[in-house]
Parts: C-alpha cells; sequence; structure tokens
C-alpha cells in the first residue's frame, strides 16, 4: 500500500499534475473573493497551459544522463519520458479551443504571458559563444514566476468574470488583490532559489539568495508575507471576516514552512509542502466559510 501510494504522489508531482491543479485552486481563490461563481475555461485553460509549460521546460532543460541526476525529479520524468511527451503535446494542443471562447483582452494577456513563460528557459539571446533565456537576465527570474503566476491566476479570472457580468469589482480592488497575490507566490519562489543555490551560482544565475545570502533571503520570505497581511487589514471590505482569518492563517502556515525548509532538502517537501500551499489556501477559504452555513 505504501508504494502504491508513493507511486501515486511521484506521477501527480513530477509530471506537473499537482503544479496545475495549483494553478487551478489560485484561480478559485481569485473568483471567491471577487464574488464570482467559477468561469471553467478559465480553469481549463489554467491546467493545460501550466501542464503544458511546466513540462515543456523540463524537456529543453533535459540533461546528457538524466538518470544520473541527483534529482529524483528529472530521474523520475525522464524514466517516463514517452508519456511525458505525450501529456505535453495534448495539454498544448487543448489550449487552441479554449483559446478561442475568451475574450480579446484575455487572449492578449494569455499571449504576452505565453511568450515570456517560454522565453524563461529558451535560448533566445547569445552573447558571443554563449545562449541564455529570461531567467538567466541577473535578479529576473523570481520576478518573472511571480509575474506569470499573479497575472493568470488573478487578472485572467478577472478579466472573464467581468466579461460574464459576474462581478463588479473596481480597479482599485484589483490592483490590491495582484499585489497582495504578487508578494504570497513571490514569497514561496524564493526557497526554491535558496534550494537550487548551489547549481545557480555554478552556472552564474544572479537570484536574490545567490546576492543576498540564504539568512537575508529566508527574512526576505517574511517580509513579503507580512506585507501580505498588512494589505488585508488596510483593505478589508468587511472587517474582519472568515475569509480575513483563513487567509491570515495560511500566511503564517507559509511563513513556518518556509523557515522549517531551511532544514528540509526533500524534493517531496518542497513539490508538495510548500507548493501545496497554493492549494490550502483556497481549501482553508472553503472550510472557514463553510463553518458560516452550519450556524445558520
Amino acid at each position: 500500500m505504501k508504494k502504491l501510494l508513493q507511486q501515486v504522489l511521484d506521477f501527480l508531482l513530477f509530471s506537473n499534475i499537482f503544479m496545475s491543479l495549483c494553478a487551478v485552486a489560485q484561480a478559485l481563490l481569485t473568483f471567491h473573493l471577487i464574488g464570482s461563481r467559477p468561469v471553467f475555461p478559465v480553469l481549463g485553460l489554467l491546467f493545460t497551459s501550466t501542464l503544458g509549460i511546466y513540462n515543456f521546460c523540463v524537456l529543453i532543460a533535459r540533461p546528457a544522463k538524466p538518470q544520473r541526476s541527483p534529482y529524483r525529479r528529472v530521474r523520475w520524468f525522464f524514466a517516463h519520458y514517452r508519456l511525458m511527451v505525450t501529456f505535453t503535446i495534448v495539454s498544448l494542443l487543448s489550449l487552441i479551443p479554449l483559446f478561442f471562447i475568451i475574450t480579446t483582452e484575455s487572449k492578449i494577456l494569455l499571449i504576452f504571458l505565453s511568450i515570456l513563460s517560454f522565453g524563461y528557459s529558451l535560448p533566445l539571446f547569445s552573447v558571443g559563444d554563449h545562449k541564455f533565456g529570461l531567467r538567466n537576465i541577473p535578479g529576473l527570474k523570481p520576478f518573472l514566476i511571480t509575474l506569470v503566476w499573479t497575472m493568470s491566476c488573478v487578472l485572467f479570472p478577472v478579466l472573464e468574470s467581468m466579461h460574464s457580468h459576474l462581478t463588479d469589482i473596481t480597479m482599485r480592488d484589483t490592483t490590491i488583490l495582484i499585489a497582495k497575490r504578487f508578494l504570497f507566490i513571490g514569497a514561496l519562489t524564493i526557497p526554491f532559489d535558496i534550494r537550487d543555490l548551489f547549481d545557480d551560482r555554478k552556472v552564474g544565475l544572479k537570484t536574490i539568495p545567490a546576492v543576498w545570502g540564504e539568512k537575508y533571503a529566508y527574512l526576505f520570505c517574511q517580509v513579503l508575507l507580512a506585507g501580505y497581511i498588512v494589505l488585508m487589514f488596510l483593505f478589508r471590505q468587511n472587517g474582519f471576516s472568515l475569509d480575513f482569518f483563513a487567509l491570515t492563517l495560511t500566511m503564517f502556515l507559509t511563513g513556518w514552512l518556509i523557515f522549517k525548509s531551511a532544514r528540509e532538502k526533500s524534493e517531496y517537501y518542497y513539490f508538495f509542502y510548500l507548493n501545496g500551499v497554493l492549494i490550502l489556501q483556497y481549501i482553508t477559504i472553503v472550510v472557514f466559510n463553510s463553518f458560516k452555513y452550519l450556524v445558520h
């Protein structure tokens, strides 16, 4: 039984299905916070695009001998190479019909984000004989990841909900929502840079931990999360609502998980627990709000 659970967990985590579910959960959180019912083409696009882009990035970064990689994720991914290629092709092709049923504004946004996503890893630039992608530009790696995730999981759902007249959220409230999510996702990206610090230094990649050091990188994560809580407190709309307490709780949990990651080097810790906060945030909101209905 334990072996079966291990195989299922490996499949979900290392095939990037779990990461795709994280994107869906973040979009559902946005729909809830803006008072809109879910728009299913948005959820479908986020799931398939996340799966396709993440798998594509792993495929083009294939090491010479993947089965000798120190990372379990890389060994598993290329041990199931044909399946992963199939997943990537199917997910990217499924974007085509979904793309044509969203608004023009969303199309423009997604095209821009797609360029950033593919340019993140593709060696589009060159200096002499050295070719590199956007991720190799000093300081740009965490910013790009955070920007793409925030715009995809916040602005995209907002645009589609407004088009369908499912929400009356103002530009001010949308900006605050984007700022809060940017701080949250930004804090989650830094521990992965800390984990990859040795490899990043070898290739000369300038990340926050590489420039500031691990100690200040961890501190910066906590500052970002504190900024999220401050924004929630300053711009709360319905007083201290259940949403406020649910999101505050997940911020403290995220801060603790990031702090603990200083001693945890397991891939499962990063890909399941840290990334899983993206799903847990929405689950906590649902659980807290279910108490309201139980009381009534």
